[in-house]
């Protein structure tokens, strides 16, 4: 995990300083994330509900752009027993780390508009857990997942969508057996150039 988050780290920094001719652009933002799992456990079903995420991305580039950035995530869950129609949801905070590489479709140099299209990978390393009978330790800490996603700029403010789909399972016990999580992420916020 040490390694995988200091090579995006890395990786970030080279991405930056390697382009320092190009446009730099701040972008806090907030949004809210929708996250479930690629398989349901065997003793019942889970579903997203609504969790939400703050902080915000460092931007380098013009037409083609590569961004890195930092949020701390909530991320909830709800999981429902087979047998007793019991409810409670698996709620997970942490880090998540982001890197982008992204294109303008649509230059907001030429207007107030601007679209985006991306792409990207991620870390989410979980610092908290609350959940039913589960701890930390249940679960994997990092979790790897790649995005492919779209922006609009008007003005100096932006929306993002992204779909996340991750790498590594969820869960490293038999009996929370989820496979990988699906998460999609709304972001808006201020673009601020530097």
């Amino acid at each position: 995990m040490k390694n995988g988050v200091l090579f995006i780290i890395v990786f970030t920094f080279i991405l930056f300083t390697g382009h320092s001719y190009a446009q730099l652009e701040l972008k806090p933002a907030i949004g809210l994330n929708f996250t479930n799992f690629s398989e349901d456990p065997t003793t019942g079903k889970t579903s997203a509900k609504v969790g939400w995420q703050l902080g915000g991305t460092i931007s380098m580039g013009d037409k083609f752009y590569g961004e890195g950035g930092i949020f701390w995530t909530y991320k909830s869950t709800e999981f429902t027993e087979d047998a007793t129609d019991n409810e409670f949801s698996t709620q997970l905070s942490g880090i998540r780390i982001p890197v982008i590489v992204g294109f303008h479709l649509l230059s907001k140099e030429s207007s107030l508009v601007g679209l985006r299209a991306f792409g990207g990978a991620s870390v989410f390393i979980i610092t908290t857990v609350n959940a039913l009978d589960l701890t930390k330790d249940d679960f994997n800490t990092a979790s790897w997942g790649v995005f492919l996603g779209a922006g609009i700029d008007i003005s100096m403010f932006f929306v993002d969508l992204s779909y996340e789909w991750s790498l590594t399972d969820v869960s490293s016990v038999a009996s929370f057996d989820v496979g990988k999580s699906k998460s999609l992420f709304i972001n808006a916020g201020i673009r601020l150039s530097l």
